[in-house]
Parts: C-alpha cells; sequence; structure tokens
C-alpha cells in the first residue's frame, strides 16, 4: 500500500506480509494513518481534512489479492475491473476540497462499490467497533451473523412476512381513518354521475351543435348567397334574358364539337369544356337543394341553443368538452366502486393482517429458538476464547428476551413486541469472575476486558465467516502483563488461518508477529518513505525495548525484549 500526503505521511509504502504484522511507533507517528489508508481502499469516508497542509490531495494507493471464486471478485470484474494475477489494484483520492474518487483495476469506480467488496475482504476492528459491540441491536447482528443459516433462512421469511403486515396495516389505517373524506369524496362522485347522466351527453355532440347553431344563426344570409349562385350557374326563371354560366360554357362546346374532327388538340380541349358544363350543372343542383333544404325555424335554433347551454355547464365542471366530461365519468365510475367497496376491502384486509400477524408471531418464534440455540454455542465458543486470553474464569452468556406489548405479536403464549428483525432483544452478558452475576458487557466489563471480549468474538466468527484479512486498532488498549501476551498468542494464532494487522502500543503483542513495522517521523514531523520500515534483528529488539521502557538503550529492557521475542518463537 502506498500513501501520500496523508495527515503526517508525506510519501510511504507499507507492506503488509502473510501472517502476523504488527505495526508500531511512537504516539503521534502516524500509525493510525495505516488503517486510515486502509479504511479509504475499503470505502471508507473521505475527510477532506486528512490530506497533509500544503498538499491539494490525498492518493492511497493498494493491491489486494482476492482468493479464487471470492465474490468480491466477480463483482469487481462485473464492474468493469480487471484483476491482475488473481490481486486488485485499488486507488482513492481525496482533494483539499472534498472531493474523492476512486479506481478499481484501472476502472473508475463509485466508492459505494469498495465498501461492498471490503466485506469479503477485510475486517477492521477498532475502538469504534468496541463501542459499537456494547448496542443492542449489533450484539443480536453479531449472534445472527453467527447462527448463519439456522437464523437467515427463517429471517427472510419472517422479513418478506413483517413487510407484507406493514403494508397492509398501513392501507387499513388510511381506509379507516380517511372514511369521512373518502365518504364525501363518493358523494361527490355520485351527484356528479347524476348530473351527466341527466344529460346524456352523446360524444363529439357539443362540436355538432356548434356547427348547426351557426348555420341556423345565419340561414338568411346561406340562402341568399345559394340562391344568387344558382342563377349565375344555371340562370334566373324570372329571366329568360339573363346570361348564365351554363349556357356561355354549352356555346363553347357547340363551337368546338363542329370542328373537333379536324385537330385532336382542339377535340380535347371540347371534351375538358364539356366535363365543365357537367360539373357546372352538378354544382347548380346541390346549390338548389341546399337552399331547399336550409332550415331557418327559428324554434330548431332555441332548442340547440338550450341543450348547447346543458352541455356547457357540464364542461364548465367536468371537462373541456363533451368527451372530456365522458372521459371523467368513466373515471369516477370506477372511482365510487372502489369507494362503494371499502367495508368489504376493510374486512378483507383486517381478516389477512390478522392471518399475517399469526404467521409472524410463529416464525418469530423460529427465530427466537433459532437464536436461543446458536446463543448457547456462540457463547461457549466466546468463553473457551477468552480462556486464551488471561480471563480463565470469565462467562459468556446472552439474554434472548422480548417486551409484552398488546399491540404485538403471539409468542410463547405472550403478546410481544416486534420490529423488523423478530422479536427478542438480544444482549451479550459477561461474569468476569466465579460468584458475579453475568452483567450486560457495557456495565460488566472494564477496558482491557472489552478489548478481549471484541477479539474473542472476532477470533469465533473467523472459524464460521471467515475473511482474508483482518486489522485491529489497538484493541489491545486498557490491557497489560499477562493478558497482553495471551492477546498476542491468540493473534498469532489466529494469523495460521488469516492475515493478521495490528496497530499496537503493547510489546507484548509486538513480540508474536512475524512482522514488525515502525512508523516514525522524520525531524520535519513528516513520515516519509524511510519512515515506514520492516524491523529485524537488533532493530527490533531496540523498538520492544521503547515499547517496554521508553529507552532504546536500557539493558534491562534489552533482555526483557529478547525474552518477549525468544517466548513468543517457542510458542510458535
Amino acid at each position: 500500500m502506498r500513501i501520500r500526503s496523508l495527515g503526517v505521511i508525506d510519501d510511504a509504502v507499507v507492506e503488509l506480509s502473510p501472517g502476523f504484522t504488527a505495526v508500531t511507533g511512537e504516539t503521534g507517528a502516524g500509525k493510525t494513518m495505516v488503517v486510515t489508508s486502509l479504511g479509504l481502499l475499503l470505502g471508507g469516508r473521505a475527510d477532506p481534512a486528512l490530506v497533509r497542509i500544503g498538499s491539494d490531495k490525498a492518493v492511497v494507493e493498494g493491491r489486494l489479492t482476492v482468493p479464487p471464486g471470492a465474490s468480491a471478485g466477480v463483482r469487481a470484474e462485473e464492474a468493469g475491473a480487471e484483476l491482475d494475477d488473481g490481486a486488485l489494484l485499488i486507488s482513492r483520492t481525496v482533494s483539499a476540497e472534498g472531493r474523492s474518487r476512486a479506481h478499481l483495476g484501472g476502472r473508475s469506480v463509485p466508492v459505494g462499490l469498495l465498501a461492498e467488496l471490503a466485506d469479503d475482504l477485510v475486517a477492521v476492528h477498532g475502538q469504534t467497533d468496541q463501542q459499537g459491540l456494547l448496542k443492542l441491536s449489533r450484539q443480536r447482528q453479531a449472534l445472527d451473523r453467527y447462527a448463519g443459516d439456522g437464523v437467515a433462512v427463517p429471517l427472510a421469511k419472517y422479513g418478506e412476512a413483517y413487510r407484507r403486515l406493514r403494508a397492509v396495516a398501513v392501507e387499513l389505517e388510511e381506509i379507516v381513518t380517511r372514511a369521512r373524506e373518502r365518504a364525501q369524496e363518493a358523494d361527490m362522485l355520485r351527484y356528479g354521475l347524476d348530473e351527466i347522466a341527466a344529460v346524456e351527453p352523446r360524444a363529439g355532440e357539443d362540436v355538432e351543435l356548434a356547427e348547426e347553431a351557426e348555420r341556423l344563426g345565419h340561414a338568411e344570409a346561406l340562402s341568399s348567397a345559394a340562391t344568387a349562385a344558382h342563377s349565375a350557374l344555371a340562370g334566373n326563371p324570372e329571366d329568360p334574358e339573363g346570361i348564365d354560366a351554363a349556357t356561355l360554357v354549352a356555346g363553347a362546346h357547340r363551337a368546338l364539337e363542329a370542328v373537333r374532327s379536324h385537330d385532336p388538340e382542339l377535340a380535347a380541349l371540347a371534351d375538358r369544356i364539356g366535363e365543365v358544363g357537367i360539373l357546372l350543372g352538378d354544382v347548380a343542383g346541390e346549390l338548389a337543394g341546399y337552399a331547399d333544404d336550409l332550415d331557418a325555424d327559428p324554434l330548431r335554433l332555441a332548442a340547440v341553443e338550450e341543450r348547447r347551454a346543458a352541455l356547457t355547464a357540464l364542461t364548465r365542471k367536468y371537462g373541456e368538452s363533451v368527451d372530456a366530461v365522458l372521459e371523467w365519468a368513466e373515471r369516477g365510475a370506477t372511482r365510487l366502486t372502489e369507494l362503494d367497496g371499502d367495508d368489504e376491502r376493510i374486512g378483507e384486509l383486517t381478516a389477512e393482517r390478522d392471518a399475517l400477524r399469526a404467521e409472524l408471531g410463529g416464525l418469530a418464534q423460529a427465530l427466537t429458538d433459532a437464536r436461543t440455540e446458536a446463543a448457547e454455542r456462540f457463547a461457549a465458543a466466546v468463553t473457551a476464547e477468552l480462556g486464551s486470553l488471561a480471563m480463565p474464569h470469565a462467562r459468556v452468556s446472552f439474554d434472548i428476551r422480548q417486551t409484552e406489548d398488546p399491540e404485538g405479536v403471539e409468542v410463547g403464549g405472550r403478546t410481544v413486541a416486534y420490529g423488523p428483525s423478530g422479536a427478542d432483544e438480544v444482549e451479550l452478558l459477561l461474569a468476569p469472575h466465579p460468584g458475579a452475576p453475568p452483567r450486560p458487557i457495557a456495565k460488566g466489563a472494564s477496558g482491557g476486558e472489552l478489548s478481549r471480549v471484541m477479539l474473542a468474538v472476532e477470533v469465533v466468527f473467523a472459524g464460521t465467516d471467515p475473511v482474508p484479512t483482518y486489522l485491529f486498532d489497538e484493541v489491545d488498549a486498557g490491557v497489560g502483563g499477562k493478558a497482553a501476551v495471551e492477546i498476542g498468542r491468540r493473534l498469532a494464532k489466529l494469523a495460521k488461518s488469516a492475515q493478521v494487522v495490528v496497530v499496537t502500543h503493547l510489546p507484548q503483542v509486538a513480540a508474536f508477529a512475524d512482522r514488525q513495522l515502525l512508523v516514525e517521523k522524520t525531524n520535519d514531523g513528516s513520515v516519509t518513505r524511510s519512515g515506514v520500515k520492516v524491523l529485524e534483528g537488533e532493530e527490533r529488539v531496540r523498538e520492544l525495548s521503547r515499547m517496554l521502557a521508553g529507552q532504546e538503550d536500557s539493558e534491562t529492557a534489552r533482555a526483557h525484549a529478547e525474552e518477549l521475542l525468544a517466548a513468543a518463537r517457542a510458542d510458535a
């Protein structure tokens, strides 16, 4: 992993080997920046305050080996990333202005994808994770994670029934609480539908009536115009000497017909004039019929206007046209059917709700049974681990309980509260020594004990739900002496099946590491490439001496450091 311009780190390369790697250094030297860098590669929140002063951006680049067939590799390839000999190249850039960019296998990707992949590749634990373990919801999640399919299968069924029950309850509440509003809506719809039914409009009727009203309103002018046009075309019987178009066209046709045999072109013109004469005769006949049929009845005009007024009253309320009014009526009738069926729907929903509550109660009981069985195994495994962590007399147990609620579901003959994860409240209890009553770890565990409980829980998880890499950020805080030695020994054991990286201030823990990295600042207060180095031989003894006594050259501290290293090698 290469880190540039992040916090106190100017430019440094961190090589994390297989097995157990301990990261040590003076307080403030930048050890935590190693954890922060890995967190950025794994999709953690980008804080612009992390960018080194004077730099415009911080960059973290890393190479993560992906186990063959791991879902993380499949998901990365789906996103367009390319694996390099089974490894993923990840880059994260954070600008001083707060912008963040991520690249995976040479492809720009959303930061959220990095977090998605991290779940399968690395488990990061620090002081905040210990605090998280104090929350009851996290303790239940830890138990469910350990239980595996034993809880996951009934939990999936429970979740599906729970979501359906919530949807039914919301719909039922809406119908019941809005009964008055819905009744008012139904009355309004009935009134509108009755009003439309009384008028009985036809599709397009308003357009037809508008045209008829226009015609009736100008009947005299239309009749005069039709009569005058007819006279111009076909003549006026009262004026036999008058000249009309039909007579003139007929004369032109006769003149050409007499000589058409002498010239084909003239014959064609004669035919066209003949067609004009026929067309004039047709138009004249239609004009005569139009004038005869034109209705100038004032009563009919009044009836049309009255009908139009009735239709206008509807279009003013229910639509811009009669067609729109009819569409409103169709929708209104459908909606009225729904509203009138509320009582029946309430009965159906109530029956479905009661059935779902009964089903949910059965599934909640199955979850409780599965959790109880898993809790016994989980507690026994964690208790055994605590024995390896200098807490031989400590006992871990789980309190799985429900809270009575008259509005809840029936579980074990009681009506109890329930939520999206079941009806159980799960709490991790610790009895640190014989005779001590089991108490919630939030109240019954010291800082050092909590660190060891957290480590024991993670070690148990490693046997059931392993990830390739574990990173612990000072989870040994508050621990010393023999307990620290046991933590180092247990981390070394965990490292036999996974890569373990520990940021620590305890020499007892660091002595068990397969590789020890020292993070140290230069004179100007920054960490450069030379500031992260692998310690071997005499250098490692000096660093352990410093961690033991604060004095690298103390003979007593050196003897103790060599003794720690020898004991760790013998234990391996």
